[in-house]
């Protein structure tokens, strides 16, 4: 078995699938560290809600036979009032579409170990070198990625992620059968994509309803475990607690039954990015945090950094080019902050605002945005302080203080 490779990537996810797809078409030698066993891939790292938009598709060439239900709209509800937004969108069936990238990026080349429980990186002269994985076996690079998500087996040994514990975030999401998508008194759901605020059900987060066919839907929550969400939350209750009480006091789910094998549970970090590199290393995917303050979209930000991170590599290593150093890198981060997430200052308060407001707040949003032209809500969630200021008043200014109190604390 080979132990030398251009790059090493740990993580078969949506960012270390899509890195090594461009990496092997460029024709490098790659291979990707999986920890789940191929026969089970991706059994335990299912964990998406898998909603995306048109661009993600076209730009990565996404085949139509891994998407359960293309969407005509997306929506916003409030414990009393929704919203409705014309914007084409795909449900992903998340374990289809990860085995697309791998079986696509091995045509080109790419190869995969699968059952290979990444354990720390292995160093020579201050720098990354090579993988320790499963404890005792080896696989070296001239430059290693980690892909690996919130775990980050290499990015924290190497001082490069800083995932706060009270940025953590947790979801929990099933699958149903028997959803009443068009019930009197709320948005039609046929063919779109939900989310809710609302801290009767998420606390400092968000819940959805994803449409994937005629009454099955994808039904989940997420939120913080940090003060917004003690703010707001019941007293004993776990996030499971939370989407029951959903399930019960929701009329929409008064038929509605689980489909066996489809619940997933997740984790992410929403939380300003630090260092994303080092000499010979890079971090990608969620192991670098991204938001997407009101869609909660994570493929396409974890796909276009598996992108930048291949290019960084490429503008190295092509033609025996460049020592992969920290300097030499530091193309990634640029390509970053122009491509994968731009305005992530702005977006950030976007989302930690949204997280603050009360529910009656959130009632007034829908009556804001259904006042407003379709673009601002666009813009703000890209992190356009005009388009934010648009969404904010005079009656904002006690949560604005509050606000401001406790990011200065």
């Amino acid at each position: 078995m080979n132990d030398r490779y251009d790059v090493v990537i740990a993580g078969a996810g949506p960012a270390g699938g899509q890195c090594a797809r461009d990496l092997a078409a460029r024709g490098y030698d790659v291979v990707v560290l999986e920890t789940e066993a191929e026969d089970e891939f991706p059994r335990q790292s299912n964990k998406s809600t898998a909603g995306t938009f048109p661009s993600m598709m076209a730009s990565f060439g996404v085949p139509d036979d891994v998407v359960m239900q293309y969407t005509d709209s997306v929506v916003l509800e409030s414990p009393t009032d929704y919203y409705v937004r014309d914007q084409p969108g795909a449900v992903l069936e998340f374990a289809d579409f990860k085995r697309f990238l791998v079986e696509d990026s091995r045509e080109d080349g790419a190869e995969y170990r699968f059952d290979a429980r990444v354990t720390g990186p292995i160093m020579e002269n201050g720098e990354i070198v090579g993988v320790e994985y499963n404890g005792d076996e080896e696989v070296y690079g001239e430059i290693v990625i980690d892909a690996t998500g919130p775990s980050a087996p290499l990015a924290k040994k190497l001082g490069v992620s800083d995932l706060e514990r009270e940025n953590h975030a947790i979801g929990i999401e099933y699958e149903f059968e028997g959803i009443d998508v068009d019930r009197p008194g709320f948005a039609d759901l046929h063919d779109a994509m939900m989310l809710r605020l609302d801290h009767e059900i998420a606390p400092g987060g968000y819940s959805w309803i994803f449409h994937t066919g005629e009454d099955t839907a994808k039904v989940g929550l997420c939120y913080i475990q940090n003060d917004y969400h003690k703010q707001y939350a019941k007293d004993g209750y776990t996030i499971d607690d939370y989407l029951e009480h959903w399930l019960e006091t929701d009329p929409r789910f008064d038929d509605a039954e689980p489909i066996e094998g489809k619940q997933h549970r997740g984790s992410a970090h929403i939380q300003m990015p630090g260092k994303m590199h080092t000499d010979r290393f890079m971090a990608i995917g969620d192991t670098v945090p991204t938001v997407d303050p009101l869609w909660g979209e994570g493929i396409h930000t974890c796909m276009k950094s598996g992108r930048a991170a291949a290019a960084t590599a490429d503008s190295c290593l092509k033609h025996g080019g460049l020592e992969p150093n920290a300097e030499n890198l530091e193309v990634y981060e640029t390509l970053w902050h122009r491509d994968v997430a731009p305005n992530v200052r702005n977006r950030q308060l976007m989302t930690k605002l949204l997280y603050l407001a009360e529910n009656e707040r959130y009632d007034e949003l829908m009556a804001d945005l259904n006042r407003l032209d379709d673009d601002t809500l666009a813009k703000a969630n890209n992190g356009n302080f005009r388009a934010i200021r648009k969404l904010l008043g005079v009656r904002d200014v006690p949560m604005l203080a509050k606000f401001a109190k406790r990011e200065l604390l």
